[in-house]
C-alpha cells in the first residue's frame, strides 16, 4: 500500500510542478498552420514559388588564362629574297649555222702591206723593215678603205683578202708603182663575239681567218666557272634571238662544243637556279624563323607572367570570399533542421544552384529511426495568402514508404525552411520513463522515511 502510495503521491507531484513531458509535433491549427501531404503535385506546387540562389563572387568564374602579351610580339620582318623554283628541264635551241665563206675585211682591222724598194738587197730589207715600224700596218678606216701613200684611199671593206690583193694592184698599176707587194691580215678587231657570265675571266675574242667555235671561244674566256652545273646553260645572242644550249648537254655532246660562231654573237653563262642565291634564301628563313621562336618565346613569357599575375589575384579573392563565410560575414541562405535530426543544426542553401529536401536532410547526417518517426518529416515554409499573412504550410511526407525518400530529392527548399522530424512513439515513452523514474524514486524514499 505505502508503493502505491508513493508512485501516486510522485505523480500528483510531478503534475503539480508541471514536470509533466512534452513531445514537439506539428498540429494543424485554422488560419495558421496547414498540413499537406507530399505528393509528386503537391512537390510541383511546392516548387513553383520563385527563388534565385545567391552566385558565387566573379572571381569564381573567371580564368586566369588568355591575354594581349602572345599577339603583342612583333611580328617578324617579310623576307628580302623570293624563294628560287628549280626548272624541270631546260630548253635546247641551237643556232643557225653561219654561212660558210672566205674571211671578210672589215672596220677595224689592221692590214700589213710589204712593197719591193730601190737598192741593194740589205737596203731593201732595212728599208721594209724600217717602213713597217714606221707605219705599223694600215687600218681600215670607218669608210672601209685604206689610205696609202703616193696612191690615196683604196677601198677594201667587205672583201676577202684575195679581192683586197686584186684591189690593191690594181690601184698601184694605176698609179705607175711597181705593183710587188705582200698583203695581210695583222689584227682582226671588225669581227668579234663577247663572252660573259659565269666564266673564269669574261673577255672579247675575234674572229680570224679560222672558224671560230663555242669550245675555243669559252677556252678564251678562262673556261666556266659555276657551282651549279645541273641547272646552267649557255646562251648566244645573234640578230636579235636568243638561243640556249643547257650545259650538261654542251659538256656531254662533243658536236655542241664545235658550234661555230660569228661576229657579233655574244655568250653569256647563266643558271637557271643561283646556288648562293638559294643558300642566302633558305639562311635568311633560318633567321626569320629563329627570329619568331625568339619572339614566340618572349611572348609566351610574358603570357605567362600575366597568366600568373591574374591566377594569384583570382586565388586571393576566392580566399577572402571563403575567410568571410567561414567568419559569417557572407549574406546565406539557409534551412533549419530539427526535431529527432542526428544534430539540429542549420544548411546553407549552396551558391548558383537549388537545394533539395534530400541534400539538406543527407548533408548534416540524416536521421535515425530507432528515435525519429518515419511518417512524420515536415517542411515548415511561411505561407502568407490574401488576409492571412502568417500561414504556415507544413509539407508533410511520410516516410515509412521508402519510395516516397525520391519526393524528398524532388522538393526544392527556399530560405528559411524549417525541416521538423517527430519523434518514435517509444522514444517519447522512454524519455517519460527516464525523466519519471529518478524523480518518483526520489519521492518514495522521502515518504519512507
Amino acid at each position: 500500500m505505502l508503493k502505491h502510495l508513493a508512485v501516486v503521491i510522485g505523480l500528483g507531484a510531478l503534475s503539480g510542478c508541471g514536470a509533466v513531458y512534452i513531445s514537439p509535433k506539428v498540429t494543424e491549427a485554422e488560419g495558421a498552420v496547414r498540413v499537406v501531404p507530399l505528393t509528386a503535385q503537391s512537390v510541383r506546387a511546392a516548387n513553383s514559388s520563385t527563388y534565385q540562389p545567391k552566385t558565387l563572387p566573379a572571381a569564381f568564374r573567371a580564368t586566369a588564362g588568355g591575354g594581349a602579351a602572345a599577339s603583342a610580339a612583333n611580328a617578324a620582318p617579310a623576307p628580302s629574297l623570293d624563294r628560287q623554283t628549280r626548272p624541270t628541264s631546260l630548253e635546247m635551241r641551237l643556232p643557225p649555222a653561219p654561212a660558210a665563206g672566205a674571211y671578210e675585211i672589215g672596220v677595224g682591222d689592221v692590214l700589213l702591206l710589204a712593197t719591193k724598194t730601190a737598192g741593194n738587197t740589205v737596203e731593201e730589207l732595212s728599208g721594209l723593215l724600217a717602213a713597217q715600224n714606221a707605219r705599223q700596218g694600215y687600218t681600215v678606216q670607218d669608210d672601209g678603205a685604206i689610205a696609202i701613200p703616193d696612191v690615196g684611199r683604196v677601198p677594201i671593206a667587205g672583201l676577202t683578202l684575195e679581192e683586197a690583193e686584186a684591189a690593191l694592184f690594181q690601184s698601184l698599176v694605176e698609179n705607175q708603182i711597181d705593183p710587188s707587194f705582200s698583203l695581210e691580215i695583222a689584227e682582226f678587231n671588225s669581227r668579234q663575239v663577247s663572252l660573259g657570265g659565269a666564266l673564269a675571266k669574261p673577255t672579247v675574242v675575234p674572229v680570224t681567218l679560222t672558224p671560230l667555235t663555242l669550245d675555243r671561244a669559252i677556252a678564251a674566256a678562262g673556261g666556266i666557272d659555276t657551282r651549279d652545273m645541273d641547272f646552267a646553260s649557255i646562251r648566244i645572242y645573234r640578230d636579235g634571238t636568243l638561243y640556249q644550249i643547257p650545259l650538261p648537254e654542251y659538256l656531254r655532246r662533243a658536236d655542241l662544243q664545235k658550234t661555230p660562231l660569228q661576229g657579233g654573237d655574244s655568250v653569256f653563262v647563266d643558271t637557271e637556279y643561283e646556288l648562293e642565291r638559294a643558300q642566302a634564301y633558305f639562311q635568311e628563313q633560318i633567321s626569320l624563323a629563329d627570329l619568331r621562336q625568339r619572339a614566340r618565346a618572349q611572348a609566351l613569357a610574358e603570357l605567362n607572367t600575366e597568366v600568373s599575375l591574374r591566377r594569384a589575384a583570382l586565388d586571393e579573392a576566392r580566399s577572402n570570399f571563403r575567410d568571410q563565410v567561414e567568419l559569417d560575414a557572407v549574406e546565406r541562405d539557409y534551412v533549419y533542421l530539427t526535431g529527432e535530426v542526428r544534430r539540429p543544426s542549420r544548411f546553407a542553401l549552396p551558391f548558383g544552384h537549388d537545394a533539395s529536401l534530400a541534400d539538406a536532410l543527407f548533408s548534416n547526417e540524416g536521421f535515425s529511426t530507432e528515435k525519429a518517426n518515419p511518417r512524420q518529416i515536415f517542411v515548415l515554409r511561411a505561407a502568407p495568402e490574401a488576409g492571412n499573412p502568417d500561414l504556415i504550410n507544413a509539407w508533410h511526407l511520410d516516410g515509412s514508404n521508402a519510395a516516397n525518400i525520391v519526393l524528398a530529392t524532388r522538393m526544392e527548399m527556399r530560405p528559411n525552411d524549417v525541416i521538423f522530424i517527430a519523434e518514435q512513439p517509444i522514444t517519447r515513452w522512454n524519455r517519460v520513463l527516464s525523466q519519471f523514474v529518478p524523480t518518483l524514486i526520489t519521492t518514495g524514499a522521502s515518504l519512507a522515511e
